[in-house]
């Protein structure tokens, strides 16, 4: 049996969350031309939607064994681990990389990548605003698939750290409603200077809208929409697919 889990724009599409099937022995290309054909809403988004089988991106030609889980990811808001060195939040219970329900503190997520080695220490947040392409915006829904949105995340810090030896890397993200003004994400990079450490904190932020599960729901006075429900075919890209950098 296969698990098909849907998020976001997918999700409200085909009208549930959680679909399972004898589809073991097929490719992710027929499970999504079945699911269209069985879930018309699904359909339009399906050209779309990147595929994670057991949180890994995958390609169409992918073909799937009993008990996968496979995700379907519209379009974005936005190996092995390494053992944490001694001393670090990771090592001592505290998380570098969050999907949490609550208000975000950036100075407590700037702590975590504290150490006597960093010189510099740059910090990102990003903010709920009102208005976005002329249209007043009176909240935003976040939501996440959170267990892969942390491995991305930890993805992306390995990624910096083979860019930028030395640095350190905290990235918080938060899920829900958030209303004007309130931080939806923080990301929080230390390096020995701080060139690398603002080029650092850059890549965090464009790689996390790229590959990170988390999408944002615009909701105005007069509608709302999944941003990046209308996007491209991301899951055809390259460096979306398990085991590319």
């Amino acid at each position: 049996m296969v698990t098909v889990r849907l998020f976001a724009a997918a999700a409200e599409a085909a009208g549930t969350r959680q679909i399972a099937g004898d589809w073991a022995g097929r490719s992710v290309a027929e499970v999504l031309a079945e699911l269209s054909a069985t879930h018309p809403g699904l359909a339009r988004l399906t050209p779309s939607l990147a595929v994670a089988v057991n949180r890994d991106y995958v390609g169409p030609d992918y073909i799937l064994a009993d008990g996968d889980e496979v995700a379907l990811i519209p379009p974005v808001s936005g190996g092995e681990e390494s053992a944490p060195p001694q001393g670090s939040p990771a090592a001592t219970g505290s998380p570098l990389f969050e999907i949490v329900a609550e208000p975000i503190s950036p100075e407590a997520v700037a702590a975590k990548v504290a150490d006597p080695t960093i010189g510099a220490v740059v910090t990102f947040i990003g903010t709920v605003r009102e208005w976005t392409r002329g249209r007043q915006t009176i909240y935003l829904e976040y939501e996440a698939y959170p267990e892969m949105a942390v491995a991305q995340m930890e993805r992306i810090a390995r990624e910096i750290q083979e860019k930028w030896p030395g640095t350190r890397v905290a990235i918080t993200h938060r899920v829900g409603r958030l209303q004007i003004g309130e931080a939806s994400v923080v990301i929080a990079v230390g390096a020995p200077h701080r060139a690398e450490a603002f080029a650092a904190c850059r890549h965090a932020i464009e790689r996390l809208k790229q590959i990170v599960p988390i999408w944002k729901k615009e909701v105005w006075a007069d509608g709302e929409e999944w941003v990046g429900s209308q996007a491209g075919p991301d899951w055809m890209h390259p460096e979306l697919q398990s085991g590319s950098e």
